[in-house]
């Protein structure tokens, strides 16, 4: 429901608000470019459980998937993994308005202010330097808004399947998602113009993320083509 501060409120938001914007993506219409390659969208299970189950992100399954994929071809299967890019979609802390220093001051993610790219020195998110730019190129170029956050260094942070999946298959991983408040809470509150973002970042990633990839290579670099 949006409220006078074009805000909305969902107690499953965490969980679910990234799954309805890939499936908006999916099902809101064609696309404008033509999709290069295998488009892959992929739901996990028992996330908050520590995602350790048979269709959790802790599986095999992915790279399972990936090895159809490539019909047992284990050096198509590298070149593939090579030249992959997954978004892993959770959604962020906002910076809530009692509380503004829990955020760094240069990392305050707000409401309404579009996706929300996480960064962890420890790793507790995937997101690499290389990853963020090239998102931030894609944003850019599309005129999407894109915020990013960092939780402060003496402070605990959380993770999300991101790390999980990158690991088990060495795919470049970017951890992003919608900021809201009161996570976790009966009553989580999001603003309502950030999943129409997401929903325009996460199709310019489909159509136009393997253009920018390519695009991104110079002499200090590995061309993932060439790989």
């Amino acid at each position: 429901d949006r409220t006078v501060n074009e805000a909305f409120k969902f107690n499953k938001e965490e969980q679910l608000l990234p799954v309805l914007e890939m499936i908006e993506k999916e099902l809101g219409g064609e696309t404008e470019k033509k999709v290069t390659g295998v488009a892959v969208l992929c739901l996990y299970d028992h996330e908050e459980v520590g995602s350790q189950s048979a269709h959790g992100a802790g599986t095999e399954l992915t790279n399972l998937v990936l090895d159809r994929l490539c019909e047992g071809n284990s050096v198509l299967h590298a070149h593939c993994v090579a030249r992959s890019f997954l978004l892993s979609a959770d959604q962020v802390h906002g910076v809530h308005p009692n509380y503004v220093s829990k955020h760094e001051i240069n990392f305050q993610p707000s409401l309404n202010g579009g996706v929300t790219m996480k960064h962890n020195s420890n790793q507790r998110y995937a997101t690499t330097a290389i990853g963020a730019s090239l998102l931030r190129e894609l944003a850019l170029r599309n005129d999407i808004p894109l915020q990013e956050v960092m939780v402060r260094n003496d402070s605990p942070c959380g993770s999300t399947i991101g790390p999980i999946i990158s690991s088990k298959t060495a795919l470049r991983t970017v951890d992003l998602g919608c900021p809201q408040l009161s996570m976790h809470s009966i009553r989580e509150m999001g603003g309502a113009s950030d999943p129409y973002h997401a929903v325009a970042l996460y199709k310019a990633f489909y159509e136009q993320f393997a253009e920018i990839d390519s695009q991104a290579c110079d002499e200090n670099c590995v061309d993932p083509t060439l790989i």
